[in-house]
């Protein structure tokens, strides 16, 4: 009986969602089948933050899904620039231990303590100083479009989704569903 409902439930959800996905993708366009050459995030990492610490923005391909719904994984890139200030809401590149960087968004500062979590983590953080900060998200590179971090409905977006916490892990099934 269970296995029949989870069955029933799992087609429910594939019958609605269908057309939710495919207005999605059209959208936003989807993933690059182009081969591409990847490697470990600690390899190049540390390439990037001294590029960008010497003053040179770069941008890069992310990998992972901590950032949902805001980044997606190898579709979407950033471009990230040194800042001298960092901000609650700045979607940032740290290294949070030796030789491992994330790219993660401030959601508390206390002096020169930061602490970031991922858009779609739905409990834990990371700790780093403002030292360990190697560049900020200054746009959002889509397939088709590029997203300034300043532009006014994003702020408001990662503002509300921000304050969504407490039930974050509920949209975020239904965004993995969709996409």
């Amino acid at each position: 009986m269970k296995d029949k409902l989870k069955t029933f439930i799992k087609r429910l959800t594939s019958l609605v969602l269908t057309p939710l996905r495919r207005h999605y993708r059209k959208r936003n366009g989807i993933v690059s089948v182009q081969p591409r050459h990847e490697l470990p995030n600690d390899a190049w990492l540390g390439e990037v933050s001294q590029m960008l610490r010497e003053g040179k923005p770069y941008a890069i391909y992310v990998k992972g899904y901590s950032m949902r719904p805001f980044i997606e994984h190898t579709r979407d890139r950033v471009f990230l620039e040194k800042r001298d200030t960092y901000h609650v809401g700045d979607a940032v590149l740290a290294q949070i231990a030796p030789g491992h960087y994330v790219l993660h968004r401030i959601i508390e500062k206390e002096g020169d303590r930061l602490t970031l979590q991922g858009d779609g983590n739905v409990r834990g953080v990371e700790h780093c100083r403002e030292q360990d900060v190697s560049g900020v998200v200054t746009q959002y590179i889509r397939p088709r479009r590029t997203i300034p971090a300043d532009d006014p409905r994003l702020v408001r977006r990662i503002r509300l989704w921000r304050r969504l916490r407490p039930v974050r892990r509920y949209l975020l099934f239904i965004y993995k569903a969709i996409v």
